[in-house]
């Protein structure tokens, strides 16, 4: 779809435009006033980096309000995936194939997709750079990039996926090796790692461990099974109450729990994990694993590090209330790739599109934002193949929970809202933009319970 209003829009005549127009046909764009845009600089009203969760919500609501032909979503990927189902591929209860769409079919319809990679960002001249050098301008600019998996921080990885007892949920390339892994497993040790790192979703790294448990019991090999968790964090959960639910699962189910534990490398071709010692560096352990789920380490994408829109740490440095960039006000930031000190999840990105939709509605008017995000997130922390935690909870790491009953415990209700209605809530209401999250739906939950 060409773009609409290119040449309109970027393209300003300057007062002596009948004299330059002789000779403008042997000119580059270069040979033009600094202040005249290229006529082959493409401009958008609204441009949205990243086609994952965050990007397509926004561009869909963007569209929403300023029509056709003024928001584009930059992204090269020809496939979008719904990644929170991949703990329940990884542990063989869905298929891969439900979880992928074509990114042209989530895209919505208005809105340019423009297939490339994002080179770099000159928001002082309101402008990105992308693949072939060309430049992108925008009035408004919504950076939703996600975050970056980082396997080859990991000794011996990501080789060592080619070989067998050795998987990830995080990665389209490595989590059915996970089942693989699971189903394969004879006697020996499954270990499950949490990398020294941010990362997204954070329940994940438990939650396959929990399925794999329960996968070991019902085929008759648990009692050969020694099973690690090894956790590079000083805490099972970062909110107490469901911290203590889990910790009561995993001595119930007899796991081993090692805080502090770092993966630092893998030697695959001896069914090998070497972990570091965080509270003694240098002190290593050598395990030897029957099976071996990685979550890898995990930082911002290259393009971020070291550019105008991040902070020191390579993430886009947003206003934590109002998602609106500290030193560009017409520069905003959603979901992994942001500073927001709270867990990187799509409900998190479901909660944010809402203040964002709000927050850039003021700004395009001249007004202060008066929407505040509260840090809402949660985390569907799957129990076993029929139970869930529903773990809630904002900045301050309290729980701001939608049901007027105790998350903390295991609920076989909670799993089927986690294995077949976000899924459906994902693809058919956040992506077209018409979910913002639960916060409605909890204050009416909980009246006459309070």
């Amino acid at each position: 779809m060409a773009s609409v209003g290119v040449i309109s829009s970027a393209f300003h005549f300057h007062p002596c435009a009948h004299i330059l127009s002789r000779g403008m046909n042997n000119m580059g764009c270069r040979s033009l006033h600094v202040a005249t845009r290229c006529a082959a600089k493409e401009y958008y009203d609204v441009v949205v980096v990243g086609g994952g969760a965050g990007g397509i919500t926004m561009s869909a609501r963007m569209k929403r309000k300023l029509g056709a032909g003024k928001v584009a979503v930059i992204d090269p990927s020809e496939k979008h995936y719904y990644q929170p189902m991949w703990t329940l591929v990884g542990g063989g209860a869905k298929q891969l194939a439900n979880s992928e769409r074509s990114m042209a079919s989530v895209i919505p319809s208005g809105v340019k997709w423009i297939k490339s990679e994002v080179k770099g960002f000159d928001p002082d001249k309101n402008s990105i750079r992308i693949g072939d050098d060309k430049e992108i301008s925008y009035k408004y600019l919504i950076i939703a990039l996600g975050l970056k998996l980082q396997y080859e921080k990991i000794k011996g990885l990501p080789e060592g996926f080619n070989y067998p007892k050795i998987g990830s949920n995080y990665s389209v390339k490595t989590v059915e090796k996970t089942w693989k892994a699971l189903q394969d497993f004879k006697k020996g040790n499954a270990i499950f790692t949490f990398p020294n790192t941010p990362v997204k979703c954070a329940g994940a790294p438990q939650k396959i461990m929990y399925l794999s448990e329960e996968y070991l019991r019902k085929t008759g090999k648990r009692k050969d099974a020694h099973i690690i968790f090894n956790t590079s964090l000083g805490a099972i959960f970062g909110v107490k109450k469901y911290a203590d639910a889990l910790l009561e699962i995993i001595k119930e189910r007899n796991i081993e729990l090692n805080f502090k534990h770092n993966l630092i490398e893998v030697r695959a071709d001896k069914n090998e994990a070497v972990f570091e010692n965080l509270d003694k560096p240098g002190e290593t352990k050598v395990l030897e694993y029957e099976m071996l789920h990685v979550t890898p380490p995990m930082g911002p994408p290259d393009v971020l590090i070291n550019s105008a829109v991040a902070d020191a740490g390579g993430w886009v440095d947003v206003n934590k209330e109002t998602l609106q960039h500290k030193k560009y006000p017409n520069v905003f930031g959603i979901g992994d790739c942001t500073n927001l000190p709270t867990s990187k999840t799509a409900a998190a990105i479901a909660a944010q599109s809402a203040v964002l939709d709000k927050t850039i509605s003021l700004v395009m008017s001249n007004k202060n934002s008066s929407a505040k995000y509260d840090g809402y997130t949660s985390c569907p922390l799957v129990t076993g193949y029929s139970k869930v935690i529903l773990a809630e909870f904002d900045y301050n790491a309290q729980p701001l929970e939608t049901f007027p009953i105790d998350q903390s415990k295991e609920r076989r209700s909670m799993y089927y809202m986690k294995a077949d209605m976000m899924p459906f809530l994902y693809w058919n209401l956040l992506l077209k933009g018409y979910w913002g999250g639960p916060a409605p739906y909890r204050k009416l939950l909980h009246l006459g319970f309070k």
